[in-house]
């Protein structure tokens, strides 16, 4: 089935690429984020076994054989898929394709391969695309609540949790924090806080207060803000 191509080195560079093509769309943060979720959480895990079974039923030749820039299209694919939920005028297919012809080097694709490719990510996936509960939604959520209650939420940079989002999913020892959105959300306000808030403003409790409003375990809370930590300053941070 070819193996290799499940592993965390080409994992990291797929999702390396979808972020940068998100942002070459310039795509808006639900967007980039839903088709990260979309891709990373649900695709991605789901497709050894979905081309198992296309193994006895041979099915589209993106699949067989796989290669990396198969995956690299089925990146670009989950983001305007993302477009199409979110985007009062989504992405076209004219612009997904211009991008390719651009940033995938290894293979050419047609506006049909194109077409094909949305099909095959929508079998994986069995054509459920709900995306009400990724950290993203939350967190914003959060960060909303946050500032209306306190001053100092106005200081907590909305940018640098985006950072840490696109730092955990491209980074396979982190990504497994994505199967608890609600915990991860509340880390990431947490961790943010922590780094863009000048200290000497630290006077809200954050840590209980991100327990109470999203009824996580301030524990498990800890220890994910501890990793984040970790992973943006080095391993021998004391956190």
């Amino acid at each position: 089935m070819g193996d290799e191509w499940f592993s965390g080195s080409v994992r990291s560079r797929v999702l390396a690429f979808l972020i940068q093509s998100a942002d070459r769309l310039e795509v808006t943060p639900i967007v980039k984020y839903t088709s990260l979720s979309l891709f990373a959480d649900r695709f991605y895990p789901s497709l050894p076994s979905f081309m198992l079974m296309q193994l006895k039923d041979p099915g589209s030749w993106l699949l067989q054989p796989m290669r990396e820039s198969h995956l690299q299209l089925f990146a670009l694919i989950s983001i305007w898929i993302s477009s199409k939920m979110h985007d009062s005028c989504p992405l076209s297919l004219k612009s997904l394709k211009s991008l390719g012809d651009a940033i995938i080097n290894e293979q050419h694709f047609t506006t049909r391969d194109i077409l094909e490719a949305e099909v095959v990510f929508m079998q994986v996936l069995n054509f459920e695309i709900g995306a009400s509960n990724i950290p993203f939604v939350i967190l914003e959520e959060l960060l909303i609540q946050f500032k209306g209650i306190s001053k100092v939420g106005e200081l907590v940079n909305f940018e640098a949790c985006l950072d840490i989002m696109d730092l955990l999913y491209e980074k396979e020892e982190t990504t497994m924090l994505y199967s608890s959105p609600c915990s991860l959300a509340a880390s990431i306000l947490v961790a943010s806080y922590v780094i863009t808030v000048p200290r000497q403003k630290w006077e809200f409790p954050v840590l209980p207060w991100a327990k109470f409003v999203t009824s996580c375990n301030d524990e498990d809370i800890v220890e994910i803000v501890g990793d984040i930590l970790k992973h943006i300053f080095g391993s021998s941070l004391d956190v």
